[in-house]
């Protein structure tokens, strides 16, 4: 395996902001030149902080289904909107440049993200082709553009059903100009792409709604999509079972499990 910790550095960024990426190793008994996709998870946390809860576990578990994998520990609070963004488009156009290095597929570049983390992921899902982006990453948009999302019970709408506290955490005293502007249901285009997501009907933290809506905004522009509504389970599961429950045993959901080796599958057809 090749395991290297990469500081990201954007205007506005964090100290402690890094990427951990995690990279299968070629052989010549098995792939010498083999390429994969890589996955670039973003925890959640209500742009407070990055749940651990949503992080190493996944990429390990990304790992053993035969993917790259990268945790990006994104800046939070007090940092404001774009850093995290920037940030998520610095870690792309990094593993893309480094493709060969990593043995990544270079067309297979998804991103994964959890609740607030969800939000970040489909911002950059949403937002990738927007200049301002490759003007301050001084790049071209095509080498930050995600291949695929995958989200889980993600934070998507500043509306009736928004999780407002990751919302006036992204946002800080730019919240008033600029939280319509974050309801990403209403940034999906033809250039959004394909997306896998996953949410609990009785969530009660960051409602259903949130991706339903997506689904919708989606749909309405033919975009590629996989949903799937457990009708049990709370929010912040990560892989539901016990490698990511909480001390007390919350996050335990045996019927939401599932939810990864439906993500290999819709892998399988990137």
């Amino acid at each position: 395996m090749i395991y290297e910790v990469k500081p990201i550095k954007v205007k506005g960024s964090l100290p402690e902001v890094k990427l951990y990426i995690y990279a299968l190793d070629n052989s010549p008994e098995i792939n010498p030149q083999g390429l994969r996709p890589m996955i670039v998870i973003c925890p959640g946390g209500g742009y407070a902080g990055t749940s651990d809860r949503e992080a190493e576990a996944v990429a390990m578990k990304f790992l053993g289904m035969g993917y790259h994998a990268a945790i990006l520990r994104y800046s939070c609070r007090p940092a404001v909107y774009p850093t995290a963004l920037t940030e998520l488009a610095e870690s792309v156009r990094y593993l893309r440049e480094n493709a060969d290095k990593y043995h990544i597929d270079p067309d297979k570049i998804v991103v994964q993200g959890s609740s607030a983390g969800g939000h970040l992921a489909a911002s950059l899902g949403v937002f990738w082709k927007k200049p301002f982006l490759a003007e301050a990453l001084h790049c071209k948009s095509e080498d930050i553009r995600p291949n695929g999302m995958i989200l889980n019970y993600p934070v998507i709408t500043s509306g009736e059903y928004a999780h407002r506290e990751s919302f006036r955490n992204l946002l800080g005293d730019r919240y008033d100009a600029l939280v319509e502007e974050m309801s990403l249901e209403n940034q999906v285009s033809a250039d959004t792409p394909k997306t896998f997501l996953w949410h609990t009907f009785p969530d009660d933290c960051v409602p259903a709604m949130n991706s339903i809506l997506f689904v919708q905004a989606l749909m309405k522009h033919n975009i590629s999509t996989e949903f799937h509504m457990y009708p049990v389970g709370g929010h912040g599961l990560g892989l539901a079972n016990e490698l990511t429950a909480t001390p007390d045993g919350y996050g335990i959901q045996k019927e939401c499990q599932s939810w990864i080796s439906l993500a290999k599958i819709w892998l399988g057809n990137l």
